[in-house]
């Protein structure tokens, strides 16, 4: 298969000028038709335990793709995944970590200050500072 520059650098070589100008002109149609729109981030639904249920009784009810249950709902895709395969969304708590990340993508896309996230647990913290100390491997680890 050629390319469309291939094809021009053919076009010019049998002396076919006619449709080299035929071609100019779509060209010069394209550029003047052609425009640059912002892509879709986070533009959708906000994912409320509501949406997630009603996600998981479209895919127990229908023969819908996750693409197609989306566009119904007006949500991504990866969302409508997120909640049949591993249950997210379907409570309501702030701290969880996917209302975490929202929260702090559409502060981003706004041009706010993120929200901060929950503050670690104790048990996590595992030195001063919460660095994790250094621990040399044993003849006995490997």
């Amino acid at each position: 298969m050629a390319t469309l520059k291939e094809f021009e650098e053919a076009l010019r070589e049998q002396g076919m000028h006619m449709a080299l100008a035929i071609l100019e002109k779509l060209r010069e149609r394209d550029r003047a038709t052609r425009t640059v729109s912002r892509g879709r981030r986070i533009a959708g639904k906000k994912m409320t335990p509501e949406l997630a249920r009603r996600i998981l009784e479209l895919h127990a009810t229908t023969n819908k793709t996750q693409q197609e249950i989306a566009f119904e709902l007006g949500v991504n895709q990866g969302r409508v995944n997120e909640v049949i395969k591993r249950g997210k969304w379907l409570n309501d708590d702030p701290a969880a970590p996917e209302a975490i990340a929202r929260d702090k993508g559409k502060a981003r896309i706004a041009g706010e200050e993120p929200p901060k996230s929950a503050p670690a647990k104790e048990k996590d913290k595992k030195a001063v500072g919460g660095k994790v100390p250094y621990q040399p491997f044993l003849f006995g680890d490997l």
